[in-house]
């Protein structure tokens, strides 16, 4: 059971967050922080939190843990808003999609990485951003990897273990850099390549005429191009070393295809879909 929960950025992850601990009766109270008192306010009117501050000190200064889910280029900032006000004993975690700049960023503000703070990532999401778009059900059954570090505390990694558990996710650990090289294919990767295309077809002179024809599967695959332009820039800037190394190995892959089509190689074309078919029907399975 959490006493007092801050969230620090209270929008699609943290709200969500907020709303499931209040489901699951784990915490008793949530405080949001955050720079604009005026969208605060309507999650506290919507229920989301208990009460809010622009002021970090103070939001973070009675909590017994903190969670920070704000965009990758924001941390940095929060670290040193957040920094000599924690109480003894808090427990420091946060929600972005890459971990060593995390790590870099609350070295550069805190001077090391301190024992009570958990790196964590939540695997879920949506297309949609704000705590109107919250929803006590996002975690259930979702994943969410921790990175501690070799001098993390064990119980610190047992607390933020419990209040994610308690949201409803399966919680796994795993080391930063394995970590950010995965999500950069799994995640990163991905919404590159939804933005990209859509992007490349918008530039087309019939644009109005292919999105007019565009059937349900060019749907499913772009639906991640609505995300926060804002978050995914600062994703792939903080992220860039295993992002390039993830486009690298696609190019080449997109290579093989384009050659085989080239080359009318129809046995090189079905050996590539058939394999794409037999690890998509097992990850669905």
């Amino acid at each position: 059971m959490i006493e007092r929960l801050s969230v620090i950025g209270v929008g699609l992850i943290g709200g969500s967050l907020a709303l499931a601990l209040k489901a699951a009766g784990y915490c008793r109270h949530i405080t949001g922080v955050g720079r604009d008192a005026g969208r605060l306010a309507q999650a506290q009117q919507a229920g989301v939190i208990d009460d809010y501050t622009t002021d970090y000190a103070q939001g973070v200064s009675d909590a017994d843990i903190v969670c920070i889910a704000v965009p990758l280029n924001a941390s940095l900032e929060v670290f040193k808003k957040i920094h000599g006000h924690l109480k003894d004993g808090a427990v420091l975690t946060d929600a972005g999609s890459a971990k060593a700049c995390v790590l870099d960023d609350i070295s550069k503000a805190f001077g090391q990485v301190p024992d009570t703070f958990v790196p964590g990532h939540p695997i879920a999401g949506t297309e949609k951003s704000g705590f109107e778009a919250a929803i006590a059900e996002l975690y259930q059954g979702r994943r969410v990897i921790l990175t501690p570090v070799e001098h993390t505390a064990s119980a610190a990694v047992t607390t933020v273990r419990n209040m994610w558990e308690a949201a409803g996710a399966v919680v796994e650990t795993t080391d930063v850099a394995h970590h950010d090289r995965v999500l950069a294919a799994t995640s990163h990767l991905p919404h590159l390549l939804a933005f990209g295309l859509v992007d490349s077809l918008a530039k087309q002179k019939d644009v109005d005429e292919i999105f007019r024809f565009a059937a349900g599967g060019f749907r499913d695959f772009t639906r991640i191009a609505a995300a926060d332009p804002t978050m995914w820039r600062d994703i792939c800037l903080r992220n860039s070393g295993p992002i390039l190394e993830a486009l690298h190995d696609y190019r080449l892959d997109l290579d093989e295809l384009a050659a085989a089509i080239e080359t009318s190689d129809g046995d090189a074309l079905t050996e590539i879909f058939m394999r794409a078919k037999r690890a998509r029907d097992k990850f669905n399975g």
